[in-house]
């Protein structure tokens, strides 16, 4: 049952549309914006990775293909992201890792700084890192130097902390006894997203930022939840952020570069939303939780019509992230398995398979937009250390599995 209310949100100066849903119990980025053209091109044929691929009957229930178990990173995988003809994976602040296609092999290694590498984002020639140490890293690829992935920043920067530690007013308490100046975040940097030349940054010190990307000035802070934020997406104009809250919340853009809050769309109490992926019209967004259901929304761009469309249990654990391929969802839990779903034309989910072969929970997702061999290819990053590649059949549609949570999975033959 789905309720429209208004709804006063902390620190917004008006009111916005709240969309509940009654619960059936008790999870990177690219951008179209290129201030040159992207160093690292498709200039391979991902054909070259057919003769890997074998014809399995279409009657298989395990009709995916393990292509790759890529090892090389001294911590768990946290995030991947594709960049041109390389697939890179972070670890540790010194250990991302270059992988080149189609061979897979490791190609070279880039970072900076302690703790762990938390998000992964490309935006034409340049990688944004976000990290444990509450900084961004802006590098930039070059086919003319010997570092191929240089750091030409860290946000904020130096000229942004010049510009505002002398004002008292640009500091916000963070903590008892303790300020800083709100162009930092005081908590890990856990998402990025890039969008219409801005780079959004959510952390678990319940802060969306946004950042101008010709020179790295941040403009805007905006105390986005009440708990750590998890996830974020920029489509259409709309920037979702989900939390540990367990809230999804859309963001427009208004004059100068400010955003306000446009619709919040509620999971389940008390359990937090992990990971976020949206349809590439608007029309859907799902939302993983750390109770194992994915629920999806249906809505528009205004958010007065938003409703619940599916509320699946997908895993017997935690959903840590997501991606999204056409008209495949793509699920990795703490369960240690990965789920692929099939959208109907209506947004509801059906399973097609499940992928199982890592030794510890699936932490990221990244999935090729090119077609190979009638299927896709799909990498997965998890706290066992591993990269692993994996090409899924598009032909999913021969077996669905109607549960799998409780026991051995059953398979019933569809048509589609």
């Amino acid at each position: 049952m789905i309720h429209t209310v208004k709804h006063p949100v902390p620190d917004t100066p008006f009111s916005t549309p709240l969309l509940y849903s009654t619960p059936s119990s008790s999870s990177s980025g690219r951008s179209s914006d290129t201030d040159e053209s992207p160093a690292t091109s498709f200039r391979y044929d991902f054909q070259d990775l057919k003769f890997k691929i074998l014809n399995v009957p279409a009657s298989s229930f395990h009709s995916y293909k393990l292509l790759a178990n890529l090892s090389g990173h001294i911590g768990s995988v946290s995030c991947l992201a594709l960049c041109g003809e390389f697939i890179l994976s972070a670890s540790q602040g010194k250990d991302i890792i270059v992988w080149q296609q189609p061979d897979l092999r490791q190609f070279t290694k880039f970072g900076q700084g302690e703790g762990s590498v938390k998000a992964l984002v490309t935006a034409g020639n340049k990688v944004f890192t976000a990290h444990q140490d509450s900084r961004i890293r802006v590098w930039k690829i070059s086919r003319n130097s010997e570092n191929l992935f240089r750091l030409v920043d860290t946000l904020p920067t130096t000229k942004d902390y010049l510009g505002k530690f002398m004002k008292q007013s640009n500091y916000v308490q963070t903590r008892r006894h303790h300020k800083r100046l709100w162009i930092e975040h005081s908590d890990s940097i856990s998402c990025l997203a890039v969008s219409n030349g801005l780079i959004y940054s959510g952390s678990w010190d319940k802060t969306l930022k946004v950042w101008r990307m010709s020179d790295f000035k941040c403009l805007e802070s905006i105390k986005a939840h009440d708990d750590a934020i998890n996830g974020l997406v920029a489509s259409n104009g709309i920037v979702y952020s989900a939390s540990a809250d367990g809230k999804i919340k859309a963001w427009g853009k208004e004059v100068r570069n400010t955003h306000s809050l446009k619709g919040i769309l509620e999971g389940h109490r008390d359990i937090s939303l992990n990971s976020i992926v949206v349809s590439e019209d608007g029309s859907l967004v799902y939302g993983g939780g750390s109770d194992g259901y994915i629920m999806g929304w249906l809505g528009n761009r205004n958010f007065d019509s938003w409703r619940v469309i599916c509320e699946m249990k997908a895993h017997k654990m935690a959903v840590l992230c997501m991606c999204l391929m056409g008209e495949f969802l793509c699920s990795g839990s703490a369960d240690k398995s990965i789920s692929i779903w099939k959208r109907e034309i209506n947004g509801s989910l059906f399973r097609t398979m499940i992928i199982k072969g890592h030794e510890g929970p699936v932490k990221c997702l990244q999935a090729s937009p090119t077609r190979v061999g009638g299927g896709f290819m799909l990498y997965s990053g998890s706290l066992d250390k591993s990269l692993r590649v994996w090409w899924v059949p598009n032909y999913c549609s021969t077996a669905q599995i109607t549960s799998s949570i409780d026991g051995t999975p059953r398979i019933s033959t569809v048509s589609v």
